[in-house]
C-alpha cells in the first residue's frame, strides 16, 4: 500500500473525530500542561474537535493559525523531520536541515488545516496506555462512527524535557506514518535530490491551502 493512500486513510478517518467537552484551561493551556501520554492525546482531540465544529466559520487559514502552536507542543516535529528523511539527514547542512524543519512543520499543519473541513457525530475513545521501546508509550484510541463503524488510530510518544510528545501516528493499530512517510521521501531523495523533497512538500502545502482538498486527494 503507498505512502499516498495510507495517509489519505489515515486522515479521512481523523476527520471524523470527536472527543468529550472541553472544561476548565483553554487547549493550549492544556497542551503545555499535559505531562502524561494520554494527556496530550487527548489534548490533540479536544483542539482537533473544536477546529472541526468551527471549520467552515474558521476557513483555512483560521483552521492553520488555530492549530499551529497546538501541534508544535504536542508534536516533536524536529524529532519527525529527521526521521522521515533517514541517513539523508546526515548528508546535508544547517541549512538545508533548517529548510527542512520549517517545511517539514508548515506541511504537518496545512495537513490538518486542510483536511479538518466538518464535523458529523463521530466520537472518540482512549483505550489504553503501553509502554513500548526506547522509553516510548503507546496511546491507543478508538474512532468511531455513527454507522458503528471503528477504526484503531494509535500514537507514539517519547518523553521530553516538559512532559511528552507525540512522534508517530498507527492507522489500525499498525501502519506507521513516519515509517511510510520516511520510505517515501528517502526514495524521493535519492532518486531526486534532497531539494526535491523541499518542492514537493512545499506544492502540498500550495494544495491545502487551496481549500479544494475533500479529503479524496492523496497527501504527500
Amino acid at each position: 500500500m503507498s505512502l499516498q493512500t495510507i495517509e489519505r486513510e489515515i486522515l479521512r478517518a481523523v476527520c471524523v473525530l470527536s472527543a468529550v467537552a472541553v472544561a476548565g484551561l483553554s487547549t493550549a493551556d492544556q497542551a503545555a500542561t499535559a505531562t502524561k501520554p494520554a494527556e496530550v492525546v487527548e489534548a490533540l482531540h479536544r483542539e482537533l474537535l473544536g477546529v472541526m465544529k468551527e471549520a467552515e466559520t474558521l476557513g483555512y487559514q483560521g483552521r492553520f493559525e488555530r492549530l499551529k502552536p497546538v501541534l508544535h507542543e504536542l508534536f516533536d516535529i524536529p524529532f519527525m523531520a529527521m526521521k522521515s528523511v533517514g541517513r539523508h539527514w546526515k548528508d546535508v547542512d544547517d541549512d538545508k536541515r533548517e529548510r527542512l524543519l520549517a517545511t517539514f512543520e508548515r506541511f504537518t499543519v496545512a495537513n490538518y488545516a486542510g483536511r479538518f473541513s466538518g464535523y458529523s457525530d463521530q466520537y472518540f475513545e482512549t483505550l489504553k496506555v503501553v509502554e513500548s521501546t526506547h522509553q516510548t508509550f503507546l496511546v491507543h484510541t478508538k474512532l468511531v462512527t455513527p454507522n458503528g463503524e471503528t477504526v484503531q488510530l494509535n500514537y507514539r510518544l517519547r518523553p521530553v524535557q516538559d512532559g511528552w510528545q507525540i512522534i508517530d501516528v498507527y492507522l489500525n493499530g499498525t501502519v506507521s506514518e513516519l515509517a511510510l512517510r520516511r520510505s517515501e521521501y528517502s526514495s524521493l531523495i535519492q532518486r531526486e535530490g534532497f531539494d526535491a523533497l523541499l518542492t514537493a512538500l512545499e506544492e502540498r502545502i500550495v494544495v491545502l491551502e487551496s481549500e479544494k482538498t475533500d479529503g479524496s486527494e492523496p497527501t504527500f
